[in-house]
């Protein structure tokens, strides 16, 4: 196998401007509504967070200096599993706050989804984000 190094090839009209994590659709069963008939009986969220990193992809190829994905999971199932919830927005916003905090976070988007609400939806939720628009303009 060949090692072919590319650097400084790549004009910069092309160079990386932003790089992102993606947990897309994580299904976990959340005690959440407010309705009588919701109370104490979790359902299924599908979660998903978008982080955009201040800085791009790692220089190497190693693991040390990337995200771990099983943890940016268990942080969510540990806020959805911390307590009960009535909004979709209150659970959205305490992923947004625990994910926001950590180091080298430029920029999160979290969407939540019910899927088994309506027969003719696919889901129906809410999604925050720390900038307006569908992508940072950074």
């Amino acid at each position: 196998m060949s090692d072919i190094r590319l650097h400084g090839l790549v004009p910069d009209r092309l160079k990386v401007r932003s790089s992102r994590i993606i947990l897309d659709s994580l299904a976990i069963n959340v005690d959440i509504g407010f309705h009588e008939f919701e109370v104490g009986t979790p359902q299924q969220l599908l979660v998903t967070v978008e982080i955009w990193l201040e800085r791009h992809c790692p220089a190497g190829d190693d693991p040390t200096e990337a995200w771990n994905y099983d943890f940016l999971r268990s942080e969510v199932e540990e806020v959805a599993a911390s307590r009960r919830f009535n909004l979709q927005e209150t659970l959205a916003n305490e992923i947004f706050e625990r994910i926001a905090a950590f180091h080298g976070v430029r920029d999160v988007r979290i969407s939540t989804s019910k899927p088994d609400i309506y027969p003719d939806a696919k889901g129906v939720g809410v999604e925050i984000a720390s900038f307006s628009g569908a992508w940072p303009d950074r």
